[in-house]
């Protein structure tokens, strides 16, 4: 009797103590960053730190259900903390995910819904996130909708772009006092802190059964966060479905049984290169299925590599035209060729005429679907069922351009069906990664990215593709179609065409140019060595965003050193401090300063120790290709 009384009287201290605590912070296992959740007047506050000084500035925490506002009227019924230290391989930056971080897990009441649901709030040596978990019965249908705001210090600088292209736009450069109330943000946002103190980048992870994240600014130094269904219906969107589609988009999604929202994430690195190398996405996003992937990103189906494509850049649209392309990726050592929508028309024999062909050469087939013939699941079947069966490889799927749940689980359905025919994917007209990459390693690529499809539609490309690495491309792999020689490429040079390969990350690299052109191409040499994959990356100091991407990349023992230059004709000294011991035999590839369509090649012989000078061009570039000498 008495250890059951002094159970019920220990019970209730604790509930008195989680009552009384109105703050609880979570910090890092380092001790720099702090994401401190407060109950201010029963209503849910956050706000966060680095090294002491704030980074995001107090604001609230919302979230209705049924358009009722779960997080007022709240009282705190206990706190949990648990830690995560594991490592895991990805694919990305590198090739090594470190996840290691400290959680909490608070569990809350609403009094006036008499609703309890719980606060899951993580801090890794990277960043923060949060999300909000909600159980359910069975068959229990409920509505949420999202309104939290991320509120940034004042000075800070911000790089978004809006909603009209989906998840394909140019991005500006603002003060966060200039960016208007109502003005759309499509995540990935990056932030340079005040006095250029470091960087944020705020986006989400574990995307799945609930609606995409978009932000809308309050023009009171913030964004809201905005659901799939609030979002404008954008041109893409426009472009391949209807206007009856858009309004019955335009309706909160129901949700059956536990509704568990993504990881709200936000990104806190010093410098560039620990923006560029952070895993905080990835760490948040769920282990593969084991039964689907029994050896996670390296399951033996699943192969990074680079592809032709018949699209951009002109070849015949036929069988015979793709056999030639085929011949021609083997000729690269490519290991991919992707038809797009013209083989529509074709037969089964024609198909594995083609596949049969291409395999002399060491190159297997991608072939292009329309996103509206996956929504029906039977076709979806058959449609796997015949690729297997005639034995390509992957499927780049178009044309998605919505971020509701309804879309949102068309990705997951894509993906989980695909695995199970053992088909890659690369999904275009898509909204931006969230952590995909690991749950779901058959994903090689996804555009929700403005790449060379847009063609002379851009009046540059330099500024946009010196942005893109450090905006968009944080957030995951993105299908840019990167390298073309002829006159989509504007203003930038052959170089920078080529280093785009290089900088922008895509496991499978799908190329704009024509095959004959590229190895025509004085970069011939190099494009043959271009890496699917990366187990290292530095970004260099020199690095400025819209201004320069100067990133050093290894693959195995090779080192890349590949520079994007924006608007300004410039020279910058790289010291080699990346590579490994010894001496490196380097190709080097530069701009020649009277010809934009030219490639001036060097070899040169150098160590660690050493420093090399690169001329770029306006929109040029420079790449130096490191092989260790025995």
């Amino acid at each position: 009797m008495r250890k059951f009384i002094s159970a019920i009287l220990i019970g209730a201290c604790a509930l008195t103590y989680a009552n009384a605590q109105t703050q609880f912070p979570v910090t890092s296992p380092d001790g720099s960053i702090s994401l401190v959740l407060k109950l201010k007047d029963k209503e849910l506050y956050y706000e966060v730190e680095k090294n002491g000084v704030k980074v995001l500035v107090e604001a609230p925490i919302r979230l209705t259900i049924d358009e009722s506002e779960l997080c007022n009227s709240v009282e705190v019924l206990s706190s949990d903390t648990y830690k995560t230290d594991n490592t895991y391989p990805i694919r990305g930056s590198h090739s090594l995910a470190v996840d290691k971080s400290n959680g909490q897990i608070i569990k809350l009441r609403n009094n006036s819904l008499k609703t309890d649901f719980s606060l899951e709030a993580r801090a890794y040596n990277d960043g923060v996130a949060f999300r909000m978990i909600l159980s359910g019965k069975q068959g229990e249908i409920r509505t949420p909708d999202e309104h939290t705001l991320f509120t940034l210090p004042v000075g800070s600088t911000v790089w978004y772009h809006d909603m009209y292209c989906h998840y394909e736009g140019i991005h500006q450069k603002k003060d966060i006092s200039e960016i208007m109330q109502g003005e759309w943000a499509a995540p990935p946002v990056t932030v340079q802190l005040p006095g250029e103190s470091g960087y944020l980048c705020i986006t989400e992870s574990a995307l799945m059964n609930y609606a995409g994240m978009s932000l809308q600014a309050n023009g009171k130094n913030g964004f809201e966060t905005k659901l799939g269904h609030a979002q404008p219906a954008g041109y893409p969107f426009a472009h391949d479905y209807s206007l009856a589609e858009a309004r019955r988009l335009s309706k909160p999604a129901a949700l059956a049984g536990t509704i568990t929202t993504p990881w709200r994430t936000i990104i806190i690195a010093d410098n560039l290169n620990e923006l560029v190398n952070s895993d905080l996405i990835t760490n948040l996003a769920p282990a593969p299925d084991k039964r689907l992937f029994p050896k996670g990103i390296n399951t033996d189906w699943i192969k990074p590599g680079r592809s032709v494509w018949c699209w951009l850049d002109g070849g015949a649209r036929t069988v015979e035209g793709m056999k030639e392309f085929s011949k021609l990726a083997g000729e690269l050592g490519f290991e991919y060729n992707t038809v797009d929508a013209f083989w529509y028309r074709w037969t089964d024999e024609q198909l594995k005429d083609l596949v049969d062909y291409s395999a002399q050469f060491g190159v297997k087939i991608w072939l292009w679907r329309h996103g509206r013939d996956m929504r029906d699941p039977q076709k979806r079947k058959e449609l796997f069922e015949r690729c297997r069966r005639l034995g390509i490889v992957g499927l780049k799927l178009d044309a998605f351009s919505h971020e509701s749940k309804e879309f949102v689980d068309l990705y997951q359905s894509c993906l989980k069906e695909a695995a199970e025919y053992k088909l890659m994917l690369n999904i275009h007209g898509s909204n931006k990664p969230a952590g995909e990459v690991r749950t779901w390693p058959n994903e090689m690529s996804r555009e929700g990215i403005r790449g060379l499809e847009y063609g002379k539609n851009q009046y540059e490309w330099s500024t946009h593709n010196t942005t893109l690495p450090f905006t968009r491309l944080v957030a995951g792999a993105g299908d840019y179609t990167p390298v073309v020689f002829g006159e989509r490429r504007l203003e930038t040079s052959w170089v920078h065409q080529v280093a785009t390969a290089l900088v922008f990350n895509s496991s499978v690299i799908f190329f704009g140019s024509h095959p004959k052109t590229m190895l025509d191409n004085p970069a011939v040499k190099l494009l043959k060595q271009i890496p699917a994959t990366w187990d290292e990356t530095v970004v260099l100091p020199s690095s400025r965003i819209g201004e320069v991407a100067a990133f050093a990349r290894r693959s195995g023992k090779t080192w890349f050193l590949a520079v994007l230059n924006g608007q300004e004709e410039r020279s910058l000294q790289f010291p080699l401090s990346f590579l490994g011991d010894g001496w490196y035999e380097g190709m080097v590839l530069n701009d020649r300063p009277s010809d934009a369509a030219a490639i001036k090649t060097e070899r040169v012989f150098c160590r660690k120790s050493d420093a090399l000078t690169g001329y770029m061009r306006t929109g040029g570039g420079y790449i130096v290709m490191f092989t260790p000498q025995e």
